[in-house]
């Protein structure tokens, strides 16, 4: 038999070793060197500790169900907290639609509330198929990257795995990603309105959220982008900090606004007064003033 005192973890199984250990010594030394005496001494010991054995193996067990239902609570609140989020970006699909049907001539109003509605089913296709992929697909793990610890990864271009969800388990994780994507085409709406044709405007919507906007996320949000702060080399030694989506999304759906307002020009009919068609005259509507025009 072994000499050497065991080192359990846990404090009740200590408290049983030592007992235990201490019976084993006494039973040894009392023996006078007969192993038969010993070991008879060494199993009456044994059972009168197996009670005390089963109440720590039951408590351990315990200790183990209560840690893994708080473990399941915290991943069920994260989960909750991103499908919130998510809903609540999303409803800027339905404050940008109001915003559209306020500027609009109420001929174009139908068109106008119809691409908005269709601007979330395109963006939504796009993003499933190859729009979450080319963000995060391949990259480090995205939590690694939201947990601010510093991520050595190689620099990528774009994702490359992925694609249509596949080896994805973190449905609420994309629901909040594709809040973000939609959220960035529907921000050109109100440039486009009375502007372009309907497949033109879901063609814009799909390309964007499938292709243009996840280059852009795929930089400053994946642990594989150039510009994420939380590289262990960082860009210029501080990368890019986005706050709220203020820089992928916004920048990115101003940006694709300026550029398509410049292709298409000023809306037909609106300001021509040379041709005695339009305006009288050019009505500056002061910010405060919105929501008279919504």
């Amino acid at each position: 038999l072994s000499t050497a005192r065991p080192q359990p973890q846990h404090n009740h199984l200590t408290t049983i070793a030592s007992t235990m250990y201490s019976a084993y010594e006494s039973c040894v030394a009392s023996s006078g060197g007969n192993d038969t005496a010993a070991l008879q001494c060494i199993a009456s010991a044994m059972d009168e500790s197996i009670s005390d054995v089963t109440s720590a193996v039951t408590t351990v067990s315990a200790d183990v169900t209560v840690a893994a239902d708080l473990d399941s609570l915290k991943a069920g609140v994260d989960i909750f907290f991103l499908i919130f989020a998510a809903t609540v970006m999303f409803f800027m699909q339905a404050g940008f639609a109001m915003l559209c049907a306020g500027s609009v001539q109420s001929k174009n109003l139908q068109n106008t509330i119809m691409k908005n509605l269709l601007d979330a089913c395109g963006s939504g296709i796009a993003f499933f198929a190859v729009g979450y992929a080319f963000v995060y697909g391949g990259s480090q793990d995205t939590l690694d990257v939201y947990s601010h610890n510093p991520v050595e990864a190689p620099i990528t271009f774009i994702g490359t795995e992925n694609f249509f969800l596949i080896g994805v388990d973190n449905y609420a994780f994309w629901m909040y990603q594709y809040a973000f994507a939609s959220t960035t085409a529907t921000i050109v709406a109100g440039t486009l309105a009375e502007r372009c044709q309907m497949t033109a405007y879901l063609l814009y919507s799909f390309f964007l959220t499938a292709f243009v906007y996840p280059i852009i996320a795929h930089a400053v949000w994946s642990g594989n982008g150039f510009l994420n702060p939380v590289r262990t080399n960082p860009l210029f030694g501080v990368g890019m900090i986005d706050f709220a989506g203020s820089g992928v999304v916004h920048v990115t759906g101003g940006f694709t606004s300026l550029i398509a307002s410049k292709i298409l020009g000023p809306r037909k009919g609106r300001f021509d007064e040379e041709k005695g068609v339009g305006m009288a005259r050019r009505i500056a509507i002061p910010a405060h003033f919105k929501p008279w025009v919504v």
